[in-house]
Order: structure tokens, then sequence, then C-alpha cells
């Protein structure tokens, strides 16, 4: 079903190491998805870690909720979209995914994320990046956008937040931003990783 999807992140990842494909779900679980996260219990601020998590809200504002599978639910669904290329990708690129995790990412207004990288220094963890959009008739000027750097700190993708838009990079090749969002914002952020569970 979602063949093509895997076979262009592939290619993408090979050619450039990112991609960012618009409408990548089907509606209905996008809006399934999005009505999960509009429901704020379970959320928590969010932290940096680089193996000890710390509350710094000066880079770090938003907060989150780790997703599990949901008996035959929407978040098992969008688990289920994820392991299909977890598959795929270990079957085409040899990369020994051994496992994806991820969490709702929820931004009100005034939240930013500043620069960073996924990939933990001296940590053999996160090889790819994933992030899914929730949100419904989002504009330019509503902010909280991505912003994809190359390996010299300059932009090279400016990613407007809308509902079914997926990202997905290397993990160790692209910091990236979530400039300030003007207005609620949700994502699902997500990574497949090497190490063990």
């Amino acid at each position: 079903m979602y063949e093509k999807i895997y076979a262009s992140v592939v290619d993408a990842v090979v050619d450039c190491g990112y991609i960012v494909i618009e409408n990548a779900l089907d509606l209905h679980l996008l809006n399934a998805l999005c009505k999960i996260c509009k429901d704020e219990s379970g959320f928590v601020q969010a932290g940096i870690s680089d193996g000890d998590a710390t509350i710094q809200k000066d880079i770090r504002s938003n907060a989150i909720r780790w997703i599990d599978r949901d008996a035959n639910g929407p978040q098992t669904e969008f688990l289920d979209f994820m392991q299909g290329l977890q598959e795929y990708c270990n079957r085409h690129l040899f990369l020994g995914l051994s496992y994806y995790e991820s969490h709702y990412a929820l931004y009100k207004k005034g939240d930013f994320y500043e620069r960073h990288l996924d990939a933990f220094k001296n940590y053999k963890n996160r090889v790819l990046s994933t992030v899914l959009y929730l949100n419904e008739d989002w504009q330019s000027e509503d902010g909280g956008e991505l912003l994809i750097y190359d390996e010299s700190n300059t932009i090279i993708k400016r990613v407007v937040p809308k509902m079914g838009t997926l990202v997905i990079f290397l993990s160790e090749k692209f910091p990236h931003e979530v400039v300030v969002a003007k207005k609620r914002r949700c994502a699902i952020a997500g990574w497949f990783r090497v190490d063990k569970i």
C-alpha cells in the first residue's frame, strides 16, 4: 500500500539524506491522530537529553506524550506504517534499524525548539528522524516552521507544518529547529534506532 512512499524515502536517503512528502498518509488516519493529540492529558514538559533528560525551556519549550499501540486504533496503524518503512529501509539500505520510537510533540503559542541534532554525540542510536504534522488549516504566517540546516549551518529546507506532511532525514547529518509557533501546533516526532530496546 505504501510501497511508493517507502521507495521515495530510500531514494532520498541515498541521494540527499532527507525528504518532505505532502499528504503522506490517509486523511482519515491523520484526523484520528489529530483528535488524539488534541487531548492534552498525559503530556509532559519535553527535556534535552544525552543520556539524562533535563528541562531547559530556553532551548526547548514544547510538551510530549509517547506513543504506544492502541489495539486496532490509529496509533497502531501509524506504527504499522513506520514498521513497514523500517523493514523496507533495512532490506534496501542495510541500515540495521532495530526499532522505532515516537511521541506527540505539542507546541502551544510561543513554544519553540532551538537548532539541534537528533543523534546524541558519542552515541550510535538514532539513524533516521521522522516528523508527521497534524495541523489543520495551517498558514505560513502561523510560524512553527521546521528549518533544516546543512552541515555548514545554512538553511536548506523550510517546512510549513501542514496536516499530512511527512519529513524524514538522517539524524546525524541535519541540524534543525522549530521556530516560534504563533498558535497551537502538533506533530508526531520519531526515530528509527539501531541500539537495543
